[in-house]
């Protein structure tokens, strides 16, 4: 670990990882660790050992060092529930969380996630990513796409994000590539850019008729001898696709940022690109980091 002070620390915390972020005065990242200590690993008192464990050696043992976070760790299954704020609203503010900790060297803050009242929807982890976004374009006024476990959609405008809208579209495709009856003939890894792109033609031009797709994956598999790759990569192609068709009114007609890294974060890129669309993706890491520094403004401007 860097044997760095830290003026400040931002933390990502989400259900399967914790990644840190040592930051200096002017906010410059000095350094960064990670570990698998998601909230699905924790209970309550498991959340400050875990974050210590990773932090300790950034801290002044003279004066307290204020932690910022973001994701699971304010869910209601985390270390302190932070309410939601309803939309339309700024990406981050008040009110920002205050778990109890025994540490004297440590003050954390939580993000809260948003709330959307109709239709319902909440996101958590992902308004921070959001708040990068607008910090690095202010006067970015479009969509911002987050693939994912569970893809976002979110109108931005003035500063505040409008509306959204999530998607269970990676949560999905693990199912059905590892549980369901698909698995018999799906690869573990491997892509095949033909597959996908036809995948995601079918689904946009009859989204209807996604369940029946699916299966004809399998029988395709029996009677044809799909390779494996290519089913697995007309699977994503098939669940994204019905993704954009639902999700048409917000990239029909503006710009898209899909924020993210890796090969999802190109795949959504592709299909809007192929659609038509004006999209260009963006580093997720670095939007996260930009985000949880705003957050650390507004907690600065509260308390001052």
């Amino acid at each position: 670990m860097s044997r760095v002070t830290a003026a400040r620390i931002v933390a990502d915390w989400g259900t399967s990882n914790l990644r840190v972020f040592a930051l200096g005065e002017a906010s410059n990242l000095l350094a960064e660790a990670s570990s698998d200590t998601g909230m699905g690993k924790l209970t309550p008192d498991g959340y400050e050992p875990a974050l210590l464990e990773l932090i300790g050696d950034w801290l002044d043992a003279n004066r307290v060092t204020p932690v910022i976070v973001c994701g699971m760790a304010g869910a209601r299954q985390g270390w302190t529930e932070a309410a939601y704020r309803c939309v339309p609203c700024t990406p981050v503010g008040r009110p920002f969380a205050r778990p109890r900790v025994a540490s004297p060297l440590i003050e954390v803050f939580i993000v809260p996630g948003l709330s959307q009242a109709e239709p319902a929807d909440v996101m958590r982890g992902e308004e921070t990513q959001i708040a990068g976004v607008l910090a690095a374009s202010p006067g970015f006024a479009g969509v911002v796409c987050l693939p994912g476990t569970h893809s976002k959609w979110a109108l931005v405008k003035d500063g505040r994000v409008e509306r959204f809208a999530t998607f269970m579209t990676g949560e999905l495709f693990a199912l059905l590539a590892t549980q369901s009856v698909l698995r018999h003939g799906m690869a573990s890894e491997g892509s095949d850019e033909a597959a996908f792109d036809a995948g995601v033609a079918d689904a946009i031009s009859q989204p209807a008729g996604l369940a029946a797709e699916l299966f004809r994956l399998r029988a395709a598999g029996l009677l044809a001898d799909l390779p494996a790759a290519a089913a697995r990569s007309r699977l994503s192609g098939l669940l994204v696709g019905a993704e954009l068709a639902a999700a048409r009114p917000f990239w029909q007609e503006n710009e898209v940022l899909v924020v993210g890294s890796g090969a999802l974060t190109e795949l959504y890129r592709r299909a809007l690109a192929g659609l038509g669309a004006q999209a260009r993706a963006i580093s997720g890491e670095k939007m996260v980091l930009l985000g949880l520094v705003q957050a650390f403004e507004r907690i600065s401007a509260e308390t001052a």
